[in-house]
C-alpha cells in the first residue's frame, strides 16, 4: 500500500496558506483512501522576507530526504519541480498550474517601471489570500527568484493539470515543458488558473498516478 511507504506532501500556491480549498480537497481524498496528506505552511509565517531558498529549505526539512509524492499548486508546483530535480528520493509529481518561468512572469505582470519602484523601495503591498489581507512582501523574493531555472529539468513521473483559460500562467509553459520531459504528462482543462471548480475531474484522473 502507498500509505506504508510513501508520504505525500501538498504545496500551497503564492500568498495562500494550508488551509486553501485545494489543499483541504486532496486531504479530504486521500483521507478517504487511508492516506494523511501533510501541507507545510511554506512562508512559515514570514511572509514578508519570502523567498525560493527558504521555502526548498523548509519543504527539505519537512521530507527529511525520505522518499515521497509532491503535489504543489501553481509556485508550490515549481518548488515541488525545483525540489525534485535535486532530490532524486522524489518519488512522483501532481503538479496544478506550475508556475514555470516564475520571475519572469513577475517581471512581466509588474512591468519594468513596477518592478524598480518595487527594488528601490524594498516592499511590495499584495494581498494575501490566506490572511484575508494585504501583506507586504520583500524584493528579495525577485533577487533570490533570478538565480533558479525557469523550467526545472526533473526526470520523476509527472501528471500536470493546467486550465486553458489561465491569465496567471500561460498553459503554453506546462505544454512546453511536457514537450521536452517525456516523463510529464499535460491534462488541459477548461478552467482558469484555481482549477477550483474541476477538482472532481483532476481527481478522477489523479487518483491512480498517486495510489499506484
Amino acid at each position: 500500500m502507498l500509505s506504508d511507504r510513501l508520504r505525500v506532501l501538498y504545496l500551497h500556491g503564492f500568498a495562500s496558506s494550508p488551509a486553501s480549498r485545494k489543499a483541504r480537497f486532496f486531504a479530504e481524498k486521500l483521507a478517504g483512501v487511508g492516506i494523511r496528506l501533510e501541507i507545510p505552511d511554506l512562508a512559515a509565517r514570514d511572509f514578508v522576507h519570502l523567498t525560493i531558498s527558504d521555502q526548498l529549505d523548509l519543504i527539505a526539512r519537512v521530507c527529511a530526504q525520505e522518499p515521497v509524492i509532491l503535489i504543489g499548486s501553481s509556485l508550490g508546483g515549481y518548488l515541488a519541480a525545483l525540489y525534485a530535480s535535486s532530490h532524486p528520493e522524489v518519488d512522483r509529481l501532481l503538479l496544478l498550474a506550475p508556475a514555470f518561468q516564475f520571475y519572469q512572469l513577475w517581471a512581466n505582470e509588474l512591468g519594468p517601471e513596477r518592478l524598480e519602484l518595487w527594488r528601490k523601495e524594498r516592499f511590495l503591498p499584495i494581498f494575501h489570500y490566506g490572511e484575508e489581507r494585504e501583506m507586504s512582501l520583500g524584493y528579495e523574493l525577485m533577487e533570490d527568484a533570478a538565480h533558479y531555472p525557469p523550467f526545472p529539468d526533473f526526470c520523476q513521473p509527472a501528471l500536470i493539470f493546467h486550465g486553458t483559460q489561465d491569465r496567471v500562467v500561460p498553459v503554453q509553459y506546462a505544454a512546453a515543458y511536457a514537450e521536452t520531459h517525456p516523463n510529464a504528462r499535460l491534462i488541459c482543462l477548461d478552467s482558469g488558473h484555481e482549477l477550483t471548480g474541476v477538482l472532481d475531474t483532476i481527481w478522477q484522473e489523479a487518483r491512480n498516478f498517486l495510489l499506484k
